[in-house]
């Protein structure tokens, strides 16, 4: 391995770190993280473009190419439907025993699985920013992509997760993720 990408496998551990370690609601951790490289960026790279024949959204085939281009990809997602008992109705439901009546798993045809508890929502946007401020210390050029976290669901590469994103790296002269274009 060169040194660059043993360098980017080591931050994409410490991003790791950073995510499980983010504050969460009532202190209870749903947060699942798993870091990808190789092959396994070029089967998400390819699931992404398939989504975005199938919803049309421009998003993904752009960010597929970002995918292919980087060194390492960490995906971060949550099981949103374990919701913590307040009843808060965030979710859009008067009581947590609605919500979980209300479930479903297609993350494909609606991208996501729902519905999920706003709290467990915001753990994992404190997750995922946690693991991007950890890049960055870093120095490595990264970018949060609702996209890849879709494909990886859709993969089933974090398999009991409702909601997740994927945080690409990279160690180039240029950071790959500004200057894009959609395909």
């Amino acid at each position: 391995m060169d040194p660059e990408q043993e360098g980017m496998m080591m931050i994409a551990s410490l991003m790791v770190v950073s995510a499980r370690t983010a504050p969460k609601g009532k202190g209870l951790d749903t947060i699942e993280t798993r870091i990808i490289a190789n092959e396994d960026l070029h089967r998400l790279a390819d699931e992404m473009i398939e989504i975005g024949k199938k919803t049309g959204i421009p998003p993904f085939p752009r960010d597929a190419q970002n995918i292919r281009d980087s060194n390492v990809c960490i995906l971060i997602g949550c099981r949103g439907t374990e919701d913590l008992g307040l009843n808060c109705g965030g979710c859009g439901f008067s009581t947590c025993k609605e919500m979980r009546e209300k479930i479903h798993n297609n993350p494909v045809k609606s991208l996501y699985s729902g519905p999920n508890c706003v709290i467990r929502m915001a753990d994992l946007g404190i997750a995922v920013g946690s693991a991007a401020k950890t890049a960055q210390i870093h120095n490595a050029d990264n970018r949060i992509l609702f996209t890849a976290g879709v494909a990886a669901l859709s993969l089933q590469m974090l398999p009991d997760c409702t909601c997740a994103y994927g945080i690409p790296l990279s160690v180039t002269g240029k950071n790959i993720f500004f200057d894009r274009r959609n395909v």
